[in-house]
């Protein structure tokens, strides 16, 4: 039953929407989505299931722009992107963008991660200031997004038994 909303005092019919698909898009500065997606590959495992780019425009440039990369990842789906030339300027850092991944070693994923070029930040915490009471620790990866390793300790909101 689709919804209905008001518009200038007479109900207007609204179609249902369902999603099946969340895309994180990540932004990269022009040419570094190349590199930023085989970051992901050697820190994270991911796998590149597609990329679409557009032909080098310029002399200068030694890659082609890459207008998506599709990687895979702990069961989702991230996009990599070079921000175009002429695109609506996106910042890489500070944008309140922050990633987590669970694994059940913490330190052998940030230290994996560190050894791909990341930044590990800060030390790993546990408890009540970490992800849901496990164990979390922080990298920063060379594109500017934060990533925080989590152990699956318990589900948010779950009662301690």
């Amino acid at each position: 039953m689709a919804q209905e909303e008001v518009q200038n005092g007479e109900p207007e019919k609204v179609a249902e929407v369902s999603f099946t698909a969340l895309k994180p898009q990540l932004m990269v500065e022009a040419p570094k989505a190349a590199d930023a997606v085989q970051f992901y590959k050697t820190a994270f495992g991911a796998v590149e299931a597609g990329r679409t780019v557009y032909p080098k425009r310029k002399a200068e440039q030694e890659q082609p722009h890459v207008l998506s990369a599709e990687l895979e990842l702990a069961g989702s789906t991230i996009l990599v992107s070079d921000i175009a030339d002429n695109s609506t300027p996106v910042k890489t850092e500070g944008t309140g963008c922050v990633l987590c991944l669970e694994t059940e070693d913490v330190e052998a994923a940030i230290a994996k991660a560190v050894s791909a070029g990341g930044v590990a930040e800060g030390e790993v915490t546990e408890g009540d200031g970490a992800c849901c009471g496990g164990r979390v620790g922080k990298v920063k990866d060379p594109y500017g997004y934060v990533w925080l390793i989590c152990s699956p300790a318990k589900k948010c909101g779950d009662a301690e038994a």
